[in-house]
């Protein structure tokens, strides 16, 4: 059993805090984008689309590298801070500017910045609880991560109906400040670099002389066929899920009545609200249970959701349908990360898989948001929900009958950590 020290539990604190004030600028700003978009710049969605559409093309390129990058650095904090910097300087572009090729270069940016945040999370939380305390660390960054989402939805419409839309992004620069505080009060001496990369899960504090040169490139992640396939799950996944918010966005805006600023933070929270118990839960369930039943799970509730989307365009009816939002995206955000875990165990590769994996993500959700706004202004929004709702389909059989399970049947490993927190 490891026994904690006062400074290690102070940075597994420093890292809940992180969680929480980080959701304030990873992805509360994006649907609130869209709005203010649509309704104070009076952008039609092919225009809105083509923004998130060059933004997702830009995270997708940073995405392998980076995560090669935080396999390679030690100085995991400094990453975030970098991050939260660059999310700033974005925010003040936004609304200093507003014009398309200045918000599309500030939407790249972010996205950049995101493409670190997530995985340089994980790579913290490998690094101080060790594999057998992940799937409880996973899940309890993501519930924290919905509840600091939950407080800056409600922060974000109220300052958007009452301040001004452009308000919100004063608030991202606010918050990014409060992120950096965050990830320096984590003590790099508590985060097992070997662990944090993915490294043989040893009880050793010596890192093994070969290790370095066992750390995977692409072409070793190519030649896993259950990462591959992994991957393609994801890719349709989000092909399906990345426009549907963004949709409801402009359907919200375009409503007679009402404030779409509000009723898009109601979105927001009602998901978030939801993912604070699923990541608890999640957590817990997947240190115990197989995977594939719990993350099929997520792939069931996707085309339910596009479909209920088209029957009623009232607010409060689209509000309601953003449970299942919360249901999927919370167990696939816990799920994936403890999948990539699975299959880079003692590879020294963990970031690398992330990045690559958020590679594919990112293609998905890129396609999707151009896909349904081409959709939308050909069609109509309800046809745009539909083409999400046929391709998530796709994705649930394709996972079911394709996707493997990736547990170890192995416990013996299990006594090595008792993980509390």
């Amino acid at each position: 059993m490891v026994v904690r020290s006062a400074s290690s539990k102070q940075s597994l604190r420093a890292l809940d805090w992180l969680n929480v004030f980080l959701a304030d600028i990873q992805g509360g700003v994006g649907p609130f984008l869209v709005v203010y978009l649509t309704s104070s710049l009076e952008w039609n969605p092919a225009r809105v689309g083509l923004v998130m559409t060059i933004a997702g093309l830009a995270g997708v390129i940073a995405q392998t590298p980076v995560g090669a990058l935080i396999d390679r650095v030690r100085q995991k904090r400094s990453l975030i801070v970098i991050a939260a910097v660059m999310i700033a300087i974005s925010s003040i572009a936004i609304v200093t500017f507003p014009l398309f090729p200045i918000i599309a270069t500030a939407q790249s940016l972010t996205a950049i910045a995101g493409a670190f945040f997530g995985p340089t999370i994980a790579s913290i939380s490998l690094g101080l609880v060790g594999r057998q305390g992940m799937e409880r660390r996973i899940g309890r960054n993501h519930s924290l991560n919905s509840a600091g989402n939950v407080a800056a939805a409600l922060l974000a419409g109220l300052i958007g109906q009452f301040i001004s839309q452009a308000g919100i992004f004063y608030f991202t620069i606010l918050m990014s400040g409060v992120v950096i505080v965050c990830a320096l009060q984590i003590r790099k001496q508590d985060i097992d670099y070997r662990l944090a990369r993915g490294g043989d899960d040893s009880d050793s504090p010596v890192q093994k002389p070969r290790e370095k040169a066992h750390i995977s490139n692409v072409t070793d992640l190519l030649s896993d066929r259950r990462l591959l396939i992994f991957a393609i799950c994801a890719v349709l996944f989000h092909f399906a899920n990345a426009a549907m918010l963004p949709l409801v966005g402009q359907v919200l805006a375009h409503h007679k009545g009402g404030s779409p600023p509000l009723f898009m933070s109601a979105c927001v929270v009602t998901a978030q609200l939801v993912m604070i118990p699923i990541g608890i839960i999640i957590g817990r369930q997947a240190s115990r249970s197989k995977r594939k039943p719990i993350f099929l799970l997520a792939f069931l509730v996707l085309p339910i959701r596009g479909v209920l989307y088209t029957l009623n365009d009232n607010p409060l009816f689209l509000v309601s349908v953003q449970l299942l939002d919360g249901v999927g995206a919370g167990i696939f955000n816990v799920m994936q990360l403890v999948v990539i875990a699975d299959l880079t165990k003692g590879t020294g590769r963990f970031n690398l898989a992330q990045g690559a994996i958020g590679t594919a993500v990112g293609i998905g959700a890129s396609l999707s948001n151009a896909l349904a706004g081409f959709v939308a202004k050909s069609a109509g929004y309800n046809a745009s929900f539909l083409t999400m709702a046929a391709i998530a389909g796709i994705a649930l059989v394709f996972f079911w009958f394709f996707m493997p399970e990736t547990k170890s049947t192995s416990r013996s490993a299990r006594s090595k950590l008792t993980y509390a927190g």
